[in-house]
C-alpha cells in the first residue's frame, strides 16, 4: 500500500494548486512541449455558410481611413460609394457568400490519392502474385480439369439428379 505523509500530500496539492492557478489560460504544458490553446471564451470569427453573422467583426484594429469610413456610414447611405460599401463589407467579413461557395478543386487531390493507393496496392498484389504466393497447383489448368469431368462421367458421378444425369451418354454432348 502507498503511505504518504500528511506533509507530502499538502505539498503535492499545494504544486498543483499553484500551476493549476498560475496558467493564465494562453498556455499549456502538454507531453511534447508548450502548445497554443485559443480561448473559447472571447468572440471569434469565422467564415461560414451556416452562421452568416459571426460572433466579431474581421478586422479588430481599424486604419484612420477605416475609421472615417465607419463615421461616414452612420449618415445616409446614398452619398457612400460603391467602393466606400464594399470596403465597409470588407471590414466586418473577410468573404462573401460567393466566395464562400466557390468550388476548391478539393476533389482533384481526393481523387488523385484515391488512385494513388489503388494503383500501388496493385502492384503490392502483382508483386505478391509473383513472389510471395506459391505458383498454382496443377488442378487448376483447363486440361486437368476436363480430365475430371470425363472421368467422373466415365465413372456416372451421381447419375439420378446430379452431374451425370445431365450428360448423354449415346450423343456424347451435354443435354
Amino acid at each position: 500500500m502507498l503511505h504518504l505523509t500528511a506533509g507530502r500530500v499538502a505539498g503535492l496539492l499545494s504544486r498543483r494548486g499553484v500551476a493549476a492557478f498560475s496558467t493564465s489560460g494562453v498556455k499549456m504544458a502538454s507531453h511534447g512541449g508548450v502548445t497554443e490553446q485559443t480561448d473559447m471564451s472571447v468572440p471569434l470569427y469565422c467564415d461560414r455558410l451556416d452562421t452568416p453573422l459571426p460572433d466579431r467583426p474581421y478586422k479588430d484594429t481599424l486604419s484612420a481611413a477605416d475609421k472615417s469610413l465607419k463615421q461616414k456610414e452612420k449618415g445616409p447611405w446614398n452619398s457612400l460609394s460603391k467602393e466606400e460599401k464594399l470596403a465597409l463589407y470588407r471590414i466586418m467579413f473577410n468573404e462573401t457568400y460567393a466566395e464562400m461557395k466557390k468550388p476548391t478543386g478539393e476533389w482533384k487531390t481526393v481523387v488523385g490519392g484515391i488512385f494513388f493507393f489503388i494503383g500501388f496496392t496493385g502492384l503490392v498484389v502483382l508483386w505478391q502474385r509473383y513472389y510471395v504466393y506459391p505458383p498454382h497447383p496443377r488442378t487448376l489448368d483447363d486440361e486437368w480439369q476436363a480430365m475430371q469431368v470425363k472421368r467422373m462421367l466415365d465413372m456416372r458421378v451421381n447419375p439420378v439428379e446430379g452431374f451425370s444425369a445431365k450428360w448423354d451418354y449415346e450423343k456424347g454432348q451435354w443435354k
